[in-house]
């Protein structure tokens, strides 16, 4: 199967690179595009057959020139060299080609409402993690390369909001001296400020506190989090920031950097709004949240329904989400720390019932979700999903539980990479047609 050969691209993978045929066989070529034609020499890599472009036969017509230096090799974007417009239809055909491959569902089983284009396509991102490295015999902190874990240096970002960006140059001098003993460098902004969180390989150290220190001082960083390898993490300054939460812009929504938050400000207020319109969740409505973090969708759900049950495994979600909750004087919702699908199963035994339920699930899914769907007498679930493939696992098994999928809608919340967002509703009864 290796050696050189011509393949035309057809399509683009769930993971980003262009997919070709050969001798019956898909192959992955990175950096190749639908329409264009490319000498490649191939290789066996596991159960997959993967090439690399030596030659492009033909351009698609959606080529461009990427707008950052080193995306050739940054494994931060990765479709930086694919047009905006191309970037939004590839990622309604991915998740529909996911569906009806892993999920067997086709495209008429559902209806697709129109995908939500990127509010911007630069310059967007609120958050993102950095790794420490060495090159030259000097620490540096920046992104990691496609498919490996050499370094790439960043003295600028495309993708990153301004105040982000601005703080790139002060890293490396005031961290540097304890970078070995750090794992991954998280960054935050909102509002205009900024506040960062240190995964440390061990326990924090004096020197660690005081290198840290300095770089809020020199860099007006807000605050910061030591996250140790046990035990509970330290702050230092102010590290939780406010952001008007997404549609309540009245209630100043937590974050913190070592909690997730969703990337894009903008992009997720349109996520919620999909989801909620989705849900479709009215005055006398009880809600489930599942996988809730840090409210989130919470605070917009709370406008609109008569109460919201949010339930979210992280502590520190948890807290941010209670307190913004009593600052804005929100009585009818509640937050519960726990394991989502346990408690929800708990909730179920004690005969409690819930006709909505609105789910986030990490990348992994939630593979118990329909039996507990069905026990809690849901007859409206709204699916939020960040990964292709474990919406398409557990849509299939939601069908087979009862579940018909209803609507399906893309959100472009991760511009100039592969990542997709999407929005898919199912009704209790039987498939539609």
């Amino acid at each position: 199967m290796s050696g050189v050969h011509v393949l035309e691209i057809t399509r683009l993978a769930k993971q980003g690179e262009g997919v070709a045929s050969h001798e019956g066989r898909a192959v992955f070529v990175e950096g190749a595009l639908p329409g264009e034609q490319v000498r490649a020499e191939l290789r066996v890599d596991g159960d997959v057959l993967r090439a690399t472009v030596l030659e492009r036969l033909s351009v698609s017509p959606d080529r461009r020139a990427p707008p950052c230096p080193v995306a050739d090799r940054c494994g931060g974007c990765d479709w930086q060299h694919l047009r905006d417009e191309a970037q939004l239809r590839a990622r309604v055909q991915i998740v529909q080609s996911t569906l009806a491959h892993l999920g067997q569902l086709p495209p008429d089983a559902y209806r697709l409402l129109p995908p939500l284009p990127a509010p911007r396509a630069l310059g967007y991102r609120r958050r993102a993690v950095l790794h420490p490295f060495k090159a030259d015999g000097a620490w540096r902190f920046g992104l990691f390369e496609r498919h490996s874990h050499r370094g790439v240096p960043l003295g600028a970002c495309t993708a990153l909001v301004p105040e982000l960006e601005a703080l790139l140059p002060h890293l490396e001098p005031a961290l540097a001296k304890v970078a070995a003993d750090i794992t991954a460098l998280h960054l935050l902004s909102a509002s205009g400020h900024t506040a960062l969180s240190l995964e440390l390989g061990g326990a924090p150290r004096p020197r660690i506190r005081e290198q840290v220190a300095g770089l809020l001082r020199k860099a007006k960083v807000r605050g910061a989090v030591l996250v140790p390898k046990t035990g509970h993490p330290e702050l230092l300054g102010k590290p939780e920031l406010r952001a008007p939460a997404p549609l309540r812009p009245e209630v100043q929504l937590l974050l913190r950097p070592d909690a997730f938050s969703q990337a894009s400000e903008a992009g997720n207020e349109l996520l919620v709004g999909a989801a909620l319109e989705a849900l479709g969740a009215g005055a006398a409505d009880e809600v489930l949240e599942l996988y809730a973090g840090n409210g989130n969708f919470s605070f917009a759900l709370a406008a609109r329904a008569a109460s919201v049950l949010a339930v979210e495994s992280g502590p520190v979600s948890v807290g941010l989400g209670q307190k913004a909750a009593r600052e804005a004087g929100i009585s009818n919702l509640r937050f519960v720390q726990g394991d989502a699908i346990k408690v929800a199963q708990g909730l179920a035994g004690e005969g409690k019932r819930f006709p909505h339920l609105l789910v986030d699930p990490p990348r992994t899914g939630a593979p118990k979700l329909p039996a507990v769907a069905r026990s809690l007498g849901v007859d409206r679930l709204v699916y939020v999903a960040c990964d292709p493939a474990a919406l398409a696992r557990d849509a299939r098994a939601l069908l087979d539980a009862g579940f018909s999928p209803d609507t399906l809608q893309v959100v472009d919340l991760f511009p100039q990479t592969h990542h997709v967002e999407s929005v898919m509703s199912f009704a209790r009864g039987a498939p539609r047609g």
